[in-house]
């Protein structure tokens, strides 16, 4: 039996091959002797020394974390300076996006035609009042005909006519673009917020200040 732990023990550590088994005896009972012949353990040696060899790898990288903590700390200051104003800028363009939205309302087809449709009726109003002020203004001012009736001189009536006529040549203008408008919007069902070409060619023409 002490034969089969003798030789399993030396196969397992060939370097207790040499010591008799008083010396075995005696490694096990004195705690001091065990840690002497433990230590001395070629196998221990290199274990202790790959130990050794972990700690100082681990003692350089922290030395170098520690070198690198200031630098570390600031890119962090600098990055959270950097988050915090993508924050500010992220909540200045959701109030971007709102005014230029409603920015963008004032020039949709559907808001522009409607413009237009206003402005026809001013146009008209403005022509009826030309209109109705030269009559007034002839009952009262002109002198009279051999018939009784009251005549505006020819340069008066010139005058008139010209107005009255560049008036009414808006208003028809402004009368064709509401109908091409209205047949092209019809047609193509346009719901994209943005400034339709024909819209501005049709404000150039009867000359809308849009602001």
């Amino acid at each position: 039996m002490s034969t089969d732990v003798v030789t399993q023990l030396t196969m397992d550590f060939p370097e207790l091959a040499n010591l008799s088994r008083q010396d075995l005896e005696d490694i096990l009972n004195d705690p001091n002797y065990f840690q002497a012949v433990f230590h001395s353990l070629p196998r221990v040696k290199a274990m202790y020394d790959a130990q050794a060899e972990l700690g100082n790898a681990n003692e350089s990288i922290a030395n170098n974390n520690l070198a690198l903590q200031e630098k570390l700390y600031r890119l962090r200051s600098e990055t959270q300076d950097v988050f915090n104003e993508a924050k500010s800028l992220e909540a200045k363009w959701k109030d971007l996006e709102k005014e230029q939205h409603d920015v963008y309302q004032r020039f949709t087809p559907q808001f522009l035609l409607m413009r237009l449709r206003h402005s026809l009726t001013a146009q008209d109003d403005a022509s009826e009042r030309l209109a109705t002020a030269f009559i007034q203004h002839q009952s009262l001012g002109f002198p009279e005909s051999q018939s009784g009736v009251a005549t505006p001189s020819g340069k008066e009536t010139d005058n008139f006519i010209k107005q009255f006529k560049e008036a009414r040549k808006i208003y028809h203008k402004r009368v064709i673009c509401i109908s091409l408008e209205s047949s092209l919007t019809s047609r193509t069902h346009l719901h994209i917020v943005r400034v339709d070409p024909c819209i501005i060619h049709i404000y150039s023409l009867v000359r809308i200040d849009l602001m």
